[in-house]
């Protein structure tokens, strides 16, 4: 897996971007050809993997953790910002990033693979629900802010972040 993911930061791989419009185009018609509800912000999830790996960990998981990580703003032209590679999210600076978390007990997950393929979509749809809201309410006060509790960080970057997060867990880990 770590393999996996420096070969994505050496690629200068983007997250996602939003401009990758035959990306989203092709996963909104496959959940129009599958009857699931189109999606506007999130692609169509695949069970596969998420099948795989709930069904190998179960036994070691209390909780599953949906996270949500959206840029803030739009560009000069009204489009959503385009997301950063793995470099540019681990190294530069971004004006604001929103992060949501949602913990999710492990008796909740479908563990029979279709039920799992329904309920996956349905969290993708509060998802895609959650960043029509975040992007395009119309109420200004409601725009870019996820629902609950807000915590900012006076962290200026992604990297001296994920450093002191990482240093801390060891620290914690080994007291």
């Amino acid at each position: 897996m770590r393999n996996k993911l420096q070969s994505y930061v050496n690629t200068g791989t983007p997250i996602y971007n939003p401009r990758q419009t035959k990306v989203l185009s092709a996963s909104q018609a496959f959940a129009a050809e599958k009857g699931l509800a189109v999606l506007k912000y999130v692609l169509t999830p695949r069970i596969k993997a998420t099948y795989v790996a709930f069904d190998s960990m179960k036994n070691y998981l209390d909780a599953i953790y949906d996270v949500t990580v959206v840029y803030e703003g739009k560009d000069d032209r009204g489009q959503r910002k385009e997301s950063q590679s793995m470099t540019e999210f681990f190294c530069k600076e971004y004006s604001k990033i929103h992060i949501y978390i949602d913990r999710m007990d492990k008796k909740d997950v479908p563990e029979e693979q279709e039920h799992m393929r329904r309920w996956l979509h349905e969290r993708f749809e509060i998802k895609d629900k959650m960043l029509i809201e975040f992007y395009d309410s119309p109420d200004p006060e409601r725009r870019n802010k996820f629902p609950g509790k807000s915590v900012n960080s006076k962290l200026k970057k992604t990297l001296p972040s994920v450093l002191i997060l990482t240093g801390l867990r060891k620290l914690y880990i080994n007291t």
